[in-house]
């Protein structure tokens, strides 16, 4: 399998606001960048709509190092994810899942790769964190800017 990098991330103006995402593709020396938004929509959406787009835009089955920044997404993973499904997408508690669509999405996602999960602090100088939280958030302002424009 190809050894690729992909690094996370997603940023919210406002909670729910317009919204952005992105993925650093990388792989033997090249690299992709994949961005877009949403106009109303929150934080954590738009972190796991980026792994998903990572994920999504490989087009084989490849091994997977993956950076992000995003607790929600990272404690979802390695705990909470295995403890929903067995309770049929529901909380300790017992109420539904937050964003259930895209965590879905995500597992059908994740399954013909291997991947290792990495998380950085976020705005710490990591230099790809950094690239990504600026196309995310530029991302988001883009989205912004055109709901001011129609108004």
């Amino acid at each position: 399998m190809s050894a690729v990098e992909l690094f996370t991330d997603g940023a919210c103006l406002g909670n729910p606001g317009p919204g952005g995402w992105a993925a650093l593709l990388r792989h033997a020396g090249r690299e992709r960048e994949l961005h877009g938004g949403a106009a109303h929509t929150t934080n954590n959406r738009m972190e796991l709509f980026a792994v998903i787009a990572g994920l999504e835009a490989l087009r084989k089955p490849c091994t997977v190092t993956l950076t992000t920044d995003s607790q929600y997404v990272m404690r979802g993973i390695r705990e909470w994810m295995p403890r929903w499904i067995a309770r049929g997408w529901r909380t300790v508690g017992g109420d539904p899942v937050k964003n259930r669509d895209l965590w879905e999405r995500l597992v059908e996602a994740l399954k013909p790769h291997a991947v290792e999960w990495h998380w950085v602090r976020g705005h710490a100088g990591h230099a790809e964190n950094e690239r990504v939280d600026q196309l995310a958030r530029r991302a988001a302002e883009a989205v912004r800017d055109s709901q001011e424009e129609a108004l």
